[in-house]
Formats: structure tokens, sequence, C-alpha cells
């Protein structure tokens, strides 16, 4: 592998695993609201705000950090009144007892509006905060800090379209990856220079301890797992302790806890999700620090390679892409071979494809549940040689070829179940 492909991908995954706290679409909605009162120049006394359908459907169920409360009117007041856009996806970190008074204070005046926007790009945030004769209008797309579009009044500041770069677009286009290019990344790095990673273990592994000693977020998913009757049933292993911790974690970020993490693709549960199985087999196992880095920077290179063609939103559960890196992970951990990966990607593919996304919520605990549970799985199967073959159902030969059927189900195939699924939720509300 050449000099210049090491550091285009050592770049690409410093752009995609960042630190973010609370569920990413409502913050991102978070962050336009504050770059457009940035832009404005003052606190707005109205705010509209535009958004793509996958973002309003991951958006309006979730608990949003240190307040208690759920839905986009309170990320939005706070965006507004408190956020600050150079903090990207820990926008609302300075959030204190008075700033959340001004947000509900603000939601009270009923002066936000939310509408979908139609015909966008699956991540899509535009908002228009006026104030007097003044308004500003930002716009977040195709990435969840990605801003697009700036405008004060009539004068625009930045648009994307017209050709005009600011410093995130003039970055060079991201390398393509595959499964090889993947493998050989995390196999072959010197491991000063792909330490970084550990940074992921640190972090989500403390909002993981964070949820447990506090047991009290969303279903307590991780104490059901960790609790009497988990373990008369389901046992004391490292196949428990990997459900117990990614599940705390979700269960508090989920929740509403003001607890960060390091998420990847703009997700982070998909954060949770590579890191912590793998966290918690290698310490189970006892792994040496080279063994867990390597297989840290697997999984989540594996979801980064997963999303590139998935896509930042989609009807498919992001557990079944991030469970997919950390079954990668389990499967070197307990010394697996280049093609015992394969073999686990394809028992992933096989299983669990199609798993829905229904927004953001406290129950995604559950799903990443599955997720892991799976992932454990199809890392044993792999290691006793035991692989879906190509005659059963979306399953390839070539393991890209496997992973391209996935992600076009993900991406085109479930459009119309992604539409429905909008459908049910919004008529509840």
């Amino acid at each position: 592998m050449d000099e210049q492909t090491k550091q285009s991908i050592i770049r690409l995954i410093h752009r995609e695993v960042i630190p973010a706290i609370g569920c990413t679409e409502p913050i991102a909605v978070a962050l336009a609201c504050a770059k457009a009162a940035e832009v404005l120049g003052d606190r707005p006394e109205r705010v509209e705000v535009y958004l793509s359908a996958n973002i309003l459907k991951n958006a309006m169920g979730v608990g949003i950090p240190g307040t208690g409360m759920v839905g986009l009117p309170i990320a939005i007041a706070l965006g507004s009144l408190i956020g600050r856009s150079a903090y990207g996806l820990e926008v609302l970190k300075d959030l204190d007892p008075e700033g959340l008074a001004a947000g509900k204070a603000m939601v009270e005046r009923k002066c936000i509006s939310i509408a979908l926007k139609e015909q966008v790009d699956k991540l899509y945030i535009e908002v228009v905060s006026h104030r007097g004769d003044d308004e500003s209008r930002v716009v977040i797309s195709h990435a969840h800090t990605h801003f697009s579009y700036i405008a004060r009044n009539s004068e625009v500041l930045y648009n994307e379209e017209l050709g005009v770069s600011d410093e995130e677009s003039a970055e060079e286009e991201d390398i393509a990856l595959n499964f090889g290019l993947v493998y050989d990344f995390a196999m072959q790095m010197p491991l000063e220079e792909i330490r970084f990673i550990l940074e992921t273990a640190r972090v989500n592994e403390a909002a993981a301890k964070a949820s447990m000693e506090a047991g009290c977020y969303g279903h307590t998913v991780s104490q059901t797992f960790a609790g009497e009757f988990g373990k008369r049933f389901l046992g004391d292993s490292p196949y428990t302790h990997m459900l117990a911790m990614t599940a705390a974690a979700c269960d508090a970020r989920m929740d509403g806890a003001m607890i960060p993490v390091m998420s990847n693709s703009g997700s982070g549960n998909q954060g949770l999700s590579a890191t912590l199985p793998v966290v918690s087999f290698a310490k189970d196992i006892q792994s040496s620090e080279e063994q867990l880095i390597r297989a840290l920077m697997l999984s989540h290179l594996m979801v980064i390679y997963i999303k590139q063609s998935l896509g930042r939103l989609s009807a498919l559960c992001g557990c079944v892409v991030a469970a997919t890196g950390a079954s990668c992970g389990i499967t070197y951990l307990m010394g697996g071979t280049r093609e015992q990966l394969t073999y686990a990607i394809k028992n992933m593919i096989g299983n669990i494809t199609g798993m829905i996304c229904d927004g953001a919520k406290p129950s995604c605990a559950l799903k990443v549940s599955s997720g892991v549970s799976t992932a454990m799985l199809s890392a044993l199967m792999a290691m006793e040689h035991k692989v879906v073959t190509p005659v059963e159902g979306i399953i390839d030969e070539d393991v890209d070829r496997s992973i391209a059927n996935l992600t076009s189900i993900g991406s085109k195939g479930m459009e119309a179940t992604d539409r429905l699924v909008l459908d049910i939720m919004t008529a509840k509300a």
C-alpha cells in the first residue's frame, strides 16, 4: 500500500470518527440553528426549519442531551440560543440551567415551525432564523456537519452549488474503499500511526460505564443482560458482557444523557456498536494492545466502507452495518484469517439485512443488542468455517459484491418502506 493511500485513509477516518453528544440528527439540526443565529448576529425571534424525511424520522422520538425532553423543538431552541457551531456535533455542550430555561421559554412561545422538505438529499436541514427585518438561512446537507448554503438577508455568504470552496468542500475526494483495502490497512499499518483509534475505546467505554452506574436510562436494556434474570438464563460470559456494555451506552445516549461518544459516519450508535463489542471481548480474552488497535481499526473502517455506498441515512438500521464491522473485529481477535473475516461478513448479511430504521429512540438499544448478538454468532460460525453460501439469498461469492447487495437493498430497495415508516410515525404525532 503506497503512502498516499495510507494517508488518505487516515484522513478519512479522522473525518468520519468524531465526538458527538446526543443523537446526531437533532444535534445536526441544532448545529444548523446555531450557525444561523451566528450569521444573524443575534438571538432569533422566530425560526423556520425544513427537514428531509430521514432527518425528521430520526429526530422525532429521541432524548435531547441535558434537557429531559424529547424531539426537535427544544433542540432547535437550544441550538439557536446557546449553541456554538465551532463545537460541531457537540454543539450543545455549554448547556446550563439558565440556557435550558431560555430554550423551554422559546418552545412555549410557539415561535418555531418545522416542515418536511420534499425532493432533497436524504440528509437535508434548512434553517431560516428571523429577528426584526433581518433573516439568515443555513443549509446542512449530505453530511451532519457539512454546510452547503449560508446567507444573511439578500447576501449569499456561501453556496456550494456555485462552486465556492470552503475548508470542508476543498478537501480531497474520499478514497473508495473495498474489503481488501480495509483489511490490509488494519493489518499492515505501523501501530503508532493508528493508535489514535484507541480514543474510541476510551470515550465509548466511559459512556457505557456512566450509564451502568446510573442504571436508569431508557429501557435499561443493559441492566436486563447484567441483572438476575439475564445471568440466570444467559449466563455471565464474554457474550453477555459485550451485549450489556454496548446496550448501556445506547440506553444513555438515546435517553438524552449529556455523555459524549465517538460516532462513526455521522451516527453515535454506529460508533458505539463498532467499538464496544470489540473492546469488551478483547478485555475478556486478554488481547494485547496491538490486537485491540487492529481489531478496532478493522471494525471502524469496515463501517466507513459500507456506509460509502449505503449513504448517511437510509431505511436500513445502522446496527446492521456497525455490527458487521464489530463481527470482523471479533473474528480477528479470535484468531480468524482474512478468509474467515469474509465469512463473518457474509453471515451478517445473510442474517439481519432488512432491519428497518424507525427513528432514533430509547428502544434503539434493543436493535443494537440484536446486532451485537448476531456479530458474535457470525464470528463463531466463521471460526468453524461455516458461511452462508452464494446459492442462498443475496450472498455472492465475492464479499464486496455481497456488501453491494446489502447496500442496494438499504438505499434503493427499502425506499417505499422508509416512506411508510415515516407516514406511520407522523400519523401518531
